[in-house]
């Protein structure tokens, strides 16, 4: 990966806050600062780190998936279905999980870029069709799966963290490659900072964004099977709220909800601390209601001070313009 002083320097400014976040949970609550906590985390997070990462992508491009929540909630369904209804093996329920997801998200590039209809409200309607169909799939039924699928989030032999958690934190190294190491990242943030320009150079936009929808909705079907295999139950109503989680988490880690600017490094700190803060407001005692004004909080402070990045960086190019048109006119 193409690490720079300014990328550690996020990185560190991260980590700090996550560690701060950690310290001030351990003096508020009893055993926080435990391995077994920590332990609890990493095998917590795979699922939103997944859908973190394609996230981040989209949100580079300019877009926006609000459907990711009950896609999750509906390749779930199809996966304990597909295992319990029609015994199907697990490689063959898990691909067509993944299936799902990748249609879902396809279907969202198609109709938003094809038809230039915003992502917002594309994906505001996807989010309620994918569970609409999550509740009919299952009849609004918890599916009971069991050791089927429980081996993926059970902790490996000699370690504290499960396969689920070494699989996100792959599938983060790899997304930060594509998008700092290859074309294909390159055009996504091009696409995102200046998409007429992109096209005046010659490149057609349209399948780079549906790929990129496409491909968070893949991430989102491999997410739920992680989220199946920690509950060891396939639930209608999973992934509710996890759009606003994962957006959270985005934005947090520095990805610009105007596009043009993301890393997906950056974004897994951000479910660190999503994940952290979470974990941390429930054991001091917190309710369900508080949780959620908390992650509504640090959603609008992470947009306010990314607005406030913008802002700099424009006066920032201002100045430099005009220190540059003073020095050619000399």
């Amino acid at each position: 990966m193409n690490v720079t002083p300014g990328k550690l320097a996020d990185y560190g400014g991260l980590l700090v806050i996550w560690i701060g976040l950690v310290l001030l949970f351990a003096a508020l609550g009893d055993n926080f600062l435990s391995l077994r906590t920590f332990a609890t985390l990493a095998n917590r997070i795979p699922a939103l780190a997944l859908v973190a990462t394609g996230m981040t992508l989209v949100l580079i491009i300019g877009g926006i998936d609000l459907s990711v929540g009950s896609v999750l909630g509906l390749c779930g369904a199809v996966l304990g279905v597909a295992l319990v209804t029609f015994h199907a093996p697990l490689w063959a329920a898990i691909l067509l999980s993944l299936g799902v997801g990748l249609v879902a998200g396809t279907v969202n590039g198609l109709v938003s870029v094809v038809l230039g209809i915003p992502s917002f409200i594309v994906t505001l309607g996807m989010l309620e069709i994918a569970r609409g169909l999550a509740y009919l799939a299952t009849q609004s039924q918890t599916r009971y799966i069991g050791s089927a699928v429980e081996g993926l989030s059970a902790p490996v032999a000699g370690l504290a963290v499960s396969p689920a958690f070494f699989m996100a934190g792959l599938v983060v190294v790899a997304g930060q490659v594509v998008l700092s190491r290859t074309v294909f990242g390159r055009y996504i943030v091009a696409i995102g900072t200046n998409e007429p320009a992109v096209r005046l150079a010659g490149i057609n936009p349209r399948p780079v964004k549906i790929a990129v929808f496409a491909l968070l909705g893949l991430l989102t079907g491999l997410g739920s099977v992680c989220y199946t295999s920690r509950l060891g139950s396939s639930d209608p109503n999973a992934g509710v709220g996890l759009e606003l989680s994962a957006i959270a988490a985005v934005v947090i880690g520095g990805t610009s909800l105007l596009g043009g600017r993301g890393s997906v490094v950056n974004s897994f700190f951000g479910v660190l601390i999503i994940a952290t803060l979470e974990a941390g407001l429930a054991q001091v005692g917190a309710s369900e209601p508080a949780k959620r004004v908390m992650t509504g909080v640090v959603i609008v402070g992470a947009v306010i001070l990314d607005a406030w990045r913008h802002r700099v960086a424009g006066k920032r190019f201002t100045l430099l313009d005009r220190l540059l048109s003073r020095a050619h006119t000399r």
